[in-house]
Formats: structure tokens, C-alpha cells, sequence
């Protein structure tokens, strides 16, 4: 679990965030969404320590993170996977490779040890049999899977998602959405996904915060979306005529329950 508590970044003398408070369980699929703008993309990297927030507090499982040395921060950062907007793949590097490496940086283990782990979480996202190909020969989907392997080969308890379906059409946005979501509750992690995908809120938005000009507007799931009443959460969420049409339909069906 990691807890935040009244966070606060500026850049300059612009206040990106403005004292949010949040909680992201394990186990299930915690989204952060909002405008562009919003603030959400610095408070992902607040939390990972990418950058550091003027007030508050980051708890990992109780662990502050903001009062750790740099050795304590560097030992936890062992404990957290990456899955990068545009998976990030070394392309010099054999798609088992690319999967090995925060093997080869981190692990004591053996080679053999090491090649049986990064094998293991290919067959996990159903890739073993590409291990020996480069990133420029797989699909944008395939590539994303090959993240996820990498992200998940040292067993980490925290994993963060920077808009994970980018670039991916629907069907393959599916895929990824529904193997990140069993990956979390396999290895009851604590899994933060940022996103503008509203088929990913709909799809596996267990918990979402809603951020708006730097403040949590609004903090719930994907079924409380369909009743909620904040007016910038629905023009958000509702923008297009899809999603107007489904809180049109279930406002109807309350009505006639009512």
C-alpha cells in the first residue's frame, strides 16, 4: 500500500499540487486520471521519486519516503517496476535481453537463474517464443507485454504505469489493461496506472482519483462514476457522445428503479 499526504510541488512559483491526499491499495488497479495539465504526470513522479514535493509525506507501507537516505531510497526502488509510455526497450538488445537487465543490474543470482526468471515472465505475458528478437521486429502490443515482463522480473511489490495503452488500438489496449490487472492481483501488488484511456477507467478502475488544477476532485470507482454528481469529473469522463449516452441510459435506469 502506499499512502500520500498532503502534497505540494511547484515549479518556479507555479503550484502544480496543491495537498493531495490519497491511498492506493495492492492487490487492485489504482488509475490516476484528469486533463492534461492537471498535475497528474508530476504526482506519479513525486511518488516514484522522480521528483521531490515541497510538503508532505510518501508512505510505502508506512516507509516515509521522503525521510529515507539516499541508500534506503535506492534499496526501495529495488522493490518497484517501470512500464513506460512508450516501453522504453533497448533496441540493440534481444527482447530476453531487454527483460534480463534489471536482472543483471540488481540480482546475485547466477545466469542460468537469471535467463530461468526472465523466461518465466515472458511466458507470463505469453512471449517466450520472441525472446530471441529485437524490439523493431514486434508489435506495439508485443512491445508493451515485453515491458510488463521486464517490469515484473524482480518481483516487485509497487508497479507504476505511465499511460500503459499508448498508441494502441482498442483490442490490444484490452489485452494490456486485463494482463496488468492480473499481474496486480497475482502478485497482490500495489499497481498505480496513469492514464487517459477512458476504456481503461471503465475496464479495470477498481479505485481512481480524479486531479484537477492540482487538487484530488474526486476519489472512487468505476461504477460509482456512472452516479457521481461533481460536474468536472462528468464533463471529463462524459466529453465524448459514447459516454454520454451511457450516463444517459443509467440515469434512465434509475429513474424507472426510483
Amino acid at each position: 500500500m502506499i499512502r500520500i499526504k498532503d502534497i505540494h510541488k511547484s515549479f518556479d512559483e507555479k503550484e502544480v499540487l496543491k495537498g493531495i491526499n490519497a491511498t492506493f491499495e495492492n492487490g487492485i488497479t489504482n488509475l490516476i486520471i484528469g486533463q492534461s495539465g492537471s498535475g497528474k504526470t508530476v504526482l506519479m513522479k513525486c511518488i516514484v521519486g522522480l521528483l521531490t514535493p515541497e510538503k508532505g509525506e510518501l508512505l510505502y507501507d508506512d516507509r516515509n519516503f521522503m525521510a529515507m537516505e539516499k541508500k534506503e531510497k535506492k534499496k526501495l526502488r529495488k522493490e518497484m517496476g517501470m512500464i513506460f509510455q512508450n516501453a522504453a526497450l533497448f533496441d540493440s538488445m534481444t527482447v530476453l535481453e531487454n527483460v534480463m537487465f534489471p536482472l543483471n543490474m540488481f540480482s546475485n543470482a547466477n545466469y542460468r537463474e537469471r535467463v530461468k526468471r526472465a523466461m518465466f515472465c515472458l511466458d507470463r505475458v505469453n512471449l517466450s517464443d520472441a525472446k530471441d528478437k529485437y524490439p523493431g521486429e514486434l508489435s506495439g502490443g508485443m512491445q508493451k507485454r515485453v515491458a510488463i515482463a521486464r517490469a515484473i522480473v524482480l518481483e516487485p511489490q509497487y508497479l507504476f504505469c505511465d499511460e500503459p495503452n499508448s498508441g494502441l488500438d482498442p483490442k490490444t489496449s484490452l489485452i494490456i489493461d486485463e494482463l496488468i490487472q492480473g499481474i496486480t492481483r497475482e502478485y497482490n501488488m500495489t499497481t498505480i496506472i496513469n492514464t487517459h484511456d477512458m476504456n481503461s477507467v471503465m475496464g479495470i478502475g477498481e479505485s481512481i482519483i480524479f486531479i484537477y488544477e492540482g487538487r484530488k476532485e474526486w476519489a472512487g470507482n468505476k461504477d460509482e462514476i456512472f452516479t457521481s454528481k461533481n460536474k468536472r469529473l462528468n464533463n471529463f469522463i462524459f466529453a465524448s457522445d459514447l459516454f454520454k449516452k451511457v450516463k444517459e441510459m443509467e440515469n434512465h435506469i434509475l429513474q424507472e428503479e426510483n
